[in-house]
């Protein structure tokens, strides 16, 4: 079984066509001056929509995490972390936790994290977290 990938939408096409260059893009509402996530036209803050795109740091805190131990054909075996990730410029951004042992004794929730590239296709590219 393969994985199934994401598709760009318009609203979103910033956000995938960064990660594939190896940044992570986020809406930033230039009315409020927040950044948010998941990409839209509209501010959630304020409901302005003068959106631009910004890059971001790749940093954050793990918010929280759940152990997959029951994964889909494609992952294998293995159990797998999802996480949410609390980036620096504040959206939270649903993930995978990689480099670390699925073990919630060897995961602590708000440990800084960063970034990790992993390009699953020629078109996508997903954003990983790793501790930092």
């Amino acid at each position: 079984m393969t994985r199934p990938l994401p598709r760009a939408t318009p609203e979103s096409k910033p956000y995938w066509d960064g990660l594939k260059a190896r940044r992570l893009m986020l809406p930033w509402c230039q009315d409020c001056g927040k950044a948010h996530f998941y990409p839209r036209i509209v501010c959630p803050h304020c409901g302005s929509r003068r959106i631009e795109w910004r890059q971001a740091s790749g940093r954050g805190t793990l918010y929280s995490f759940v152990i997959n131990h029951r994964p889909p054909a494609w992952r294998g075996k293995d159990p797998y972390v999802i996480a949410v990730v609390q980036l620096d410029e504040g959206p939270r951004l649903m993930t995978n936790l990689v480099g670390v042992a699925p073990d919630p004794a060897s995961i602590r929730c708000d440990a800084p994290v960063e970034i990790q590239y992993e390009d699953v296709s020629d078109e996508v590219t997903l954003p990983l977290f790793r501790p930092a």
